[in-house]
């Protein structure tokens, strides 16, 4: 977790950093959009929904709740079906559960064929594109990563502020059946964005006239068999601090964004002003999250962007903590101002974070890993905040629980790192002194016929450094040789006969 890990990838293919690349990237756009905006946008139909099936605001809620837990929760099997088939069958599956759930979900006659519909399989096909989106990414981008996420993630707010006016506008003309099939329509744009997931293939070596390129099997053997899940991540130190970050984190990243409109209505302002925070915070979040990205690809700062996470923690953390002393919407709208800022840099660092922890070979396990950990915060936070509104019927106390878990996470992410992560020692042929590395300088690694002939050149620069046993080991090597000249000369004067031979 103290330095960044860059390989080349499973296929042992080096990142391209580009070309094709960029068609990957505008494909996790739209999928990123897609996962994090979806269940925020179905909200919009739940009063339709209540007048249907004469149901609480409370079971419609779940329908969220469910796309979101079928978002972290199957993390595990996303990796297994990822590494054993690969991301673009995987992704073209998932698109087609995605829109099948919402088509299916247009014909329901009950709450509970939402649920199943809707949150089940609509869920599952969005988990199935999300994770393995974001596993290809990571394959075509190294040096320029941090600057694709943060562009990748700037999918969530763009797609927030397109998918809920889109979402009124077809329960007004077509009713929440003709909506749910519409947007399950829409869905399927995610089984194109699958296919943008070309797999990186090592190009052929080239041919060469007269000498066949057999293949090597050797290789091929010892090549180990890829596992479907990699338990080994949990041995990673740096792994399992990030894991803990995240999981508090999570408890209460997503909470102030679901309960500042209410906070503002309470405060006595309109619904439609209050509904304007929410886009004050999308559109400040747009601009964030690339904006992060590309500081955290600058070169000082790449090598230490945990830190910069942990920086954005904060920065987050504080935010709530001071906005819960807001007392009327124009410091509300200065909280969402901040708080946009600092949720836009979470949002473009969590992964790129995590990426630079385990590297590419091991991304696909740690990332399904790490999801399902936070299913868990995911479906404790919100609740847990609202039954502490419902007791003490004060939004205050809910962004200050908020705050203190966020601070929390910032806390155990800097001061872990600090003091249980090593830095890996340098290369003993990468440390360079003066121009030459320190292998070249040591004597005693050059080799013996070279020394005879900077014994020469060099024998003032020994006796002035006071070096005299070395002097004296380059002397005898000297008198040695001039030995042996001569004594191959006298060799010659010597008259070749079979008594001299024998």
């Amino acid at each position: 977790m103290g330095g960044v890990a860059l390989d080349d990838g499973s296929s042992g293919v080096k990142a391209p950093d580009g070309g094709w690349g960029w068609a990957v990237l505008f494909g996790c756009f739209i999928i990123t959009g897609f996962s994090y905006a979806f269940p925020k946008a179905v909200s919009v139909f739940f009063k339709e929904l209540i007048r249907e099936f004469d149901v609480g605001y409370s079971d419609t809620a779940w329908i969220s709740s469910i796309l979101l837990a079928m978002l972290y929760g199957t993390g595990p099997l996303c990796s297994i079906l990822v590494n054993r088939f690969g991301c673009r069958p995987v992704m073209l599956v998932g698109g087609v559960f995605a829109s099948l759930g919402m088509v299916l979900a247009s014909f329901a006659t009950s709450i509970i064929h939402i649920y199943l519909c809707t949150g089940v399989i609509t869920g599952l096909g969005m988990a199935l594109n999300f994770q393995p989106s974001l596993i290809m990414l990571n394959r075509y981008f190294s040096e320029k990563r941090p600057l694709a996420n943060g562009l990748a993630a700037a999918g969530s707010p763009v797609a927030l502020c397109c998918l809920s006016p889109l979402g009124q506008v077809l329960q007004y003309k077509y009713g929440w059946r003709g909506g749910f099939l519409i947007l399950g329509g829409i869905l399927l744009n995610c089984c194109a964005c699958g296919a943008l997931m070309r797999p990186l293939v090592q190009p052929k070596k080239p041919e060469t006239p007269g000498i066949e390129n057999k293949p090597d099997e050797g290789n091929k053997k010892a090549k180990p068999k890829p596992k479907l899940l990699d338990f080994s991540v949990f041995r990673d130190p740096g792994f399992v601090i990030y894991t803990v970050a995240a999981s508090i984190m999570v408890l209460g990243l997503f909470v102030p964004p679901v309960f500042v409109v209410s906070y503002a209505k309470e405060l006595g302002n309109e619904d439609t002003k209050s509904a304007l925070l929410l886009t004050i915070l999308g559109f400040i979040d747009i601009f964030a999250r690339p904006t992060c990205g590309i500081i955290a690809g600058l070169q000082w700062v790449r090598p230490r962007c945990v830190y910069l996470f942990s920086f954005a923690l904060m920065f987050n953390g504080i935010t709530d903590l001071v906005g819960s002393l807001s007392t009327d919407y124009t410091s509300l709208v200065v909280f969402c101002i901040f708080f946009g800022i600092s949720y836009g840099m979470v949002g473009a660092l969590q992964f790129e974070v995590l990426m630079a922890v385990v590297g590419t070979e091991r991304f696909s396990s740690a990332i399904g890993l790490v999801l399902l950990v936070e299913a868990i915060a995911v479906l404790v936070g919100p609740p847990s905040a609202g039954r502490l509104l419902d007791s003490t019927k004060k939004y205050k106390f809910v962004f200050l629980l908020a705050g203190t878990e966020v601070v929390m996470s910032a806390l155990v992410l800097a001061i872990c790192n600090l003091l249980f992560i090593k830095k890996k020692p340098e290369a003993p042929e990468t440390t360079i002194e003066n121009g030459e590395t320190v292998e070249a300088k040591n004597p005693s690694s050059t080799s013996p016929i070279e020394e005879p002939h900077k014994a020469n050149g060099n024998s003032e620069k020994l006796k002035d450094s006071g070096d005299l046993k070395d002097e004296n080991v380059i002397q005898d090597l000297k008198e040695e040789e001039i030995f042996l000249k001569d004594k191959d000369e006298q060799n010659k004067n010597i008259p070749c006969c079979p008594e001299a031979v024998l």
